[in-house]
């Protein structure tokens, strides 16, 4: 699959600090890829460059294999983390406004606008002042700013921020659907609950650097620790050579539960094979690492 946005050894200097340092990053079309890490770490400087807000010291952006620049403005939608809406324009006026920002005609933003009105049950709003408007409702005054010149790339910065669930979910549900009409969607978020169910890929950066990348599978793959979670009856002996014992607990029918770790180079039919000849064996599930898992321990990898 090829590339909508290729990231190539960015370096950004801040005065006195290195925000990013030879950063690069590939996201293939018509995915979700989630830009994670903790605060501070270099995903906002980067995301500003990638909406030429700012510029990198080196280093390049490619946008369908072009050098970043002017035009792409109209291929990008940018859902900053801070929202900014004029707080005394009424919602139709002002989305009307940033849709022709982004190059639509007046007639076109209409037409989309209605849509979209029409979508989130929103008709009323139209002559409303913005500032008379809840914090989520004018979230979602702004995710349609964002999504309605159907940018080929959008970059949604926590974009659940302020949402109940209900309206969280209504969002979610529009995400999916923007990716499955073609749209790339680059997701910044803290939220690993959120990167566990929409993302396909992700990068992880952390003090500057990009310090892992890969699809979920591959880096659930990468950081499992050969755990296994069971169930049986019964008393179970260490076997030192296939398997080591982390916890157990017994319920009140007797029925334990544990973890148990599996010896590097044994096969987990070697190690159901011994269990069996001890317990009676009730359940049996590798323990896969979690996408909250996984980030904390790349970075504290990363800190130790």
């Amino acid at each position: 699959m090829s590339n909508i946005l290729e990231i190539r050894h960015i370096v950004k200097n801040y005065a006195n600090h290195l925000a990013l340092d030879d950063v690069s990053i590939n996201v293939e079309k018509g995915i979700i890829f989630g830009l994670l890490g903790p605060n501070g770490a270099g995903k906002t400087s980067l995301i500003r460059i990638i909406n030429q807000i700012t510029a990198p010291d080196s280093g390049e952006v490619l946008i369908d294999d072009e050098r970043l620049s002017q035009k792409h403005i109209y291929d990008i939608g940018y859902l900053p983390e801070e929202r900014g809406l004029y707080k005394k324009m009424k919602v139709g006026e002002h989305l009307l406004y940033l849709a022709r920002l982004k190059g639509l005609s007046k007639a076109d933003a209409m037409d989309k606008l209605k849509e979209w009105f029409i979508k989130f049950d929103i008709k009323t709003w139209w002559d409303k002042p913005v500032e008379d408007l809840s914090k989520g409702m004018q979230q979602k005054i702004q995710f349609v700013a964002t999504v309605l010149h159907k940018p080929k790339l959008l970059i949604l910065d926590e974009p659940f921020s302020g949402f109940d669930p209900i309206n969280a979910n209504i969002i979610k549900d529009e995400i999916l659907e923007l990716k499955e009409n073609g749209s790339t969607i680059i997701f910044s978020t803290h939220r690993m609950e959120s990167v566990e169910e929409l993302c396909d890929q992700v990068a992880l950066i952390d003090k500057s650097k990009k310090i892992l990348d890969g699809s979920k599978e591959e880096l659930k793959e990468q950081f499992k620790t050969n755990t296994f979670e069971i169930s049986y009856k019964g008393d179970i002996q260490e076997n030192t050579s296939i398997f080591s014992v982390l916890n157990t607990e017994i319920d009140r029918n007797g029925v334990s539960f544990g973890q148990v770790r599996l010896k590097e180079g044994v096969s987990t039919n070697d190690m159901i094979k011994t269990l069996m000849k001890q317990v009676e064996l009730r359940g049996f599930n590798e323990k896969v690492p979690s996408m909250n898992d996984i980030f904390i321990a790349a970075v504290n990898g990363q800190n130790s």
